[in-house]
C-alpha cells in the first residue's frame, strides 16, 4: 500500500452481503438483524413507497441490496434471524440525536427505544446522514452491534464495502502503532498562494482505529471503514476551509476551537452565517477529531468513503463523545448544532486547497506523514511493516 492515493486501478472482489456480515460482526447462530433507514417521511416505508422516489439512492441500496439479500438467502446461509426493515425521520444534520419513532413496511408505529434497540443484536443503519454517535450511544445502552453506511453509493458498494475487513484492520493497526502516543501533528495548507499553519495538541493519547471490525461487545462500526483518529487536547493556528456553497473561509483556532472564520472566496454571506452560529452556540467550533486515511479505495464523491483513502487527512468539528472525546450534545447551546462535522482534504474534494505536507511528533521526533496528497516515506514504511 504504498501508491500515491490515485487507486482507481485496484481491483475488487464482487460485492458480498454475507462476506460484509460474516467478517464484520462474525455472527453467532440464532442473533437478530434488522436495517435501519431515514426518510422525509418515515411513513413511506408503509408498502416500501419510498421505492418510487428516484432519489433515493441510499434508501434503495438499503432495501436491493440489503433487505432483499438478507430475505434472499443470508439469514438462512449465516444463521441469523429477523431481517426487518424501519425507517425513522431524517434528522439534517451528521450525528444528530435520533428520533425515538420508527415505522414499519406494514404501517405500525414503534418506538426504536422499546421495539428496537432492546430486541436486536446487528443492527444495521443506511442512511442520509450519518448516525455514528447515537447509535455508538445506544449500543452501549442496550447492548447490540451496529454499522452506519450512511451515503452509500454503487462505488461504495463495489469497493469500500467489497473489501476485506480482516485486512483492513491489519493496515490500520500498522499505521496505528507508528502513529500512536503522539506529543502533536501539524497540517500546512496552501490557498491563493498564502500559506497557513494548524497546529493540533495529542497529549501523547493511544491513537485509534476505524478499521471496521465489530465482533465484541457493544460498539458500532462506521464502514467504510479504515483510518487512524485522535481527538485532539488543544490546537491553534488557521486552515482554510470550503463551504457546502463553494465559498473558501479562512478558519482561526484558539484554543481547540475555531472561534471566527473570513473570507477567502465566495459568498460573504455564508461566512457571516458561519459566525453567527459560533457566536451563538461556541462548543460548534471545537476540533474534535484529527483522521487519517489508511485504505486504496477509488474516489466515491462521498466523504464516508473517500475519507478513508490514504494520503487524505480530515480534522472534524463538534460531538466527539463516540470518538472518546468530551463534547456530547448537551453541552451545546441548542441540540440541533450537536452534529459531528468532518472537513476533508483531498485531491478531489478540495483541489484548491494543497497541503504540501503534514508532520507527526511522537518520541522526540518529529516525522513527515504525507506530502501532496500522497503518504510520505515514514508512513509508506509503516505500512511496508
Amino acid at each position: 500500500m504504498t501508491q500515491p492515493a490515485n487507486f482507481t486501478d485496484r481491483k475488487f472482489p464482487p460485492f458480498s452481503l454475507a462476506r460484509l456480515l460474516r467478517t464484520v460482526f462474525a455472527p453467532k447462530g440464532g442473533e437478530r438483524v434488522c436495517i435501519l433507514i431515514d426518510l422525509n417521511d418515515p411513513r413511506d416505508v408503509e408498502g416500501f413507497r419510498f421505492l418510487q422516489n428516484p432519489d433515493l439512492n441510499v434508501q434503495r441500496n438499503a432495501h436491493d441490496v440489503f433487505y432483499q439479500g438478507l430475505r434472499g438467502g443470508v439469514l438462512a446461509e449465516l444463521g441469523l434471524r429477523g431481517g426487518e426493515f424501519f425507517a425513522y425521520e431524517i434528522t439534517g444534520g451528521s450525528n444528530l440525536d435520533l428520533p425515538d419513532d420508527a415505522f414499519s413496511p406494514d404501517g405500525s408505529k414503534l418506538s426504536l427505544s422499546r421495539d428496537i434497540y432492546p430486541n436486536y443484536d446487528i443492527i444495521l443503519c443506511i442512511s442520509t446522514y450519518s448516525a455514528t454517535a447515537p447509535l455508538t450511544a445506544f449500543a452501549k445502552k442496550y447492548g447490540f452491534r451496529g454499522a452506519t453506511m450512511h451515503g452509500m453509493n454503487q462505488i461504495i458498494l463495489a469497493s469500500g464495502l467489497a473489501v476485506d475487513y480482516d485486512d483492513v484492520s491489519r493496515d490500520a493497526e500498522k499505521l496505528r502503532i507508528g502513529m500512536t502516543r503522539a506529543d502533536w501533528a501539524e497540517i500546512d495548507y496552501i490557498f491563493d498562494g498564502q500559506k497557513y499553519t494548524l497546529h493540533l495538541d495529542l497529549g501523547t493519547q493511544e491513537a485509534q482505529k476505524s478499521h471496521g471490525l465489530c465482533r465484541g461487545g457493544p460498539d458500532v462500526a462506521n464502514l467504510p471503514a479504515g483510518e487512524i483518529y485522535f481527538v485532539p487536547t488543544s490546537a491553534e493556528g488557521q486552515f482554510p476551509m470550503r463551504y457546502d456553497d463553494g465559498s473558501f473561509g479562512l478558519q482561526h483556532v484558539v484554543g481547540g476551537r475555531i472561534y471566527k472564520a473570513t473570507l477567502l472566496r465566495g459568498n460573504a454571506e455564508t461566512i457571516a452565517e458561519h459566525n453567527a452560529k459560533l457566536t451563538s452556540d461556541p462548543v460548534t467550533g471545537e476540533l474534535g477529531e484529527l483522521g487519517f486515511g489508511t485504505q486504496q479505495l477509488p474516489v466515491s464523491g462521498r466523504d464516508i468513503q473517500d475519507e478513508k483513502i490514504l494520503g487524505t487527512m480530515h480534522v472534524a468539528t463538534g460531538r466527539s463523545d463516540h470518538l472518546g472525546g468530551r463534547l456530547t450534545p448537551d453541552l451545546f447551546a441548542s441540540r440541533k448544532n450537536a452534529t459531528h462535522d468532518d472537513i476533508l482534504f483531498s485531491p478531489t474534494k478540495t483541489p484548491d486547497i494543497q497541503v504540501p505536507q503534514v508532520r507527526l511528533h511522537r518520541d522526540g521526533r518529529t516525522h513527515v506523514l504525507i506530502e501532496n496528497y500522497s503518504p510520505a516515506a515514514y508512513m509508506r514504511g509503516l505500512m511496508e511493516a
